[in-house]
């Protein structure tokens, strides 16, 4: 076991998100032990906070419109990007897709998903590095709340354009984030998905996930 693998044994619990209690996930049970752990055990290494240790709305709904819905995926090549804690992924794999790839830039992320795929027995693979810029060899991509900050949108949504037009499947799980386009987008589904404070400022999100149309 690794030590990436040690601090998220240590530091989380197995748990299940509320809208998709079929998948076991290692999760935090609260939020300011673990943001401090983080701090204290990479100090000065520039980890990102652990976005991992939670099953945000985006993901949530995401999941359980695929796991709802699965000949949505089934038998398709998926990428699940900025996958957090790989719950998509898991839920892609469940639903019977032919290849499930789950992507993040934190290694901590990284290990997070493989341990929840082992959990679950879902056949994922774990990326370690942007994949921001690669050719499309997906079927779906899944982008799960990605619209949060002005530099992230700017970085990914060209690409992920450029991926519709290739003929990929791209969905956006949105809950309301400033930077979501407005214009490109066609819904497809919504859900409430309970939240906790701790994350949000209100108990409940309204996420709805779109596909992503290109710019042809």
């Amino acid at each position: 076991m690794g030590e990436g693998d040690a601090f998220i044994r240590a530091n989380t619990a197995i748990a299940r998100a509320p809208l998709v209690p079929e998948i076991a996930l290692h999760l935090a049970t609260e939020i300011t032990p673990i943001w401090q752990a983080t701090e204290a055990w990479l100090g000065e290494q520039g980890i990102e906070p652990p976005f991992w240790a939670f099953a945000w709305p985006g993901s949530q709904a995401m999941a359980r419109l695929i796991l709802d819905e699965p000949h949505r995926v089934a038998g398709r090549r998926v990428l699940d990007f900025a996958a957090g804690c790989g719950l998509a992924a898991i839920a892609a794999a469940r639903a019977g897709a032919a290849l499930v790839e789950a992507a993040e830039i934190d290694p901590l992320a990284v290990a997070a998903t493989r341990l929840n795929a082992a959990l679950n027995g879902a056949s994922v693979t774990a990326l370690d590095g942007d994949v921001v810029g690669q050719p499309c060899r997906w079927d779906t991509v899944l982008a799960g709340d990605v619209c949060y900050e002005a530099p992230m949108t700017n970085h990914i949504l060209p690409w992920l354009r450029g991926l519709a037009a290739t003929g990929a499947e791209v969905w956006i799980a949105d809950p309301g984030r400033a930077y979501l386009p407005h214009a490109g987008l066609l819904a497809i589904a919504r859900f409430t998905v309970p939240t906790t404070r701790e994350l949000e400022d209100r108990d409940s999100r309204t996420v709805t996930l779109f596909r992503l149309l290109s710019d042809s």
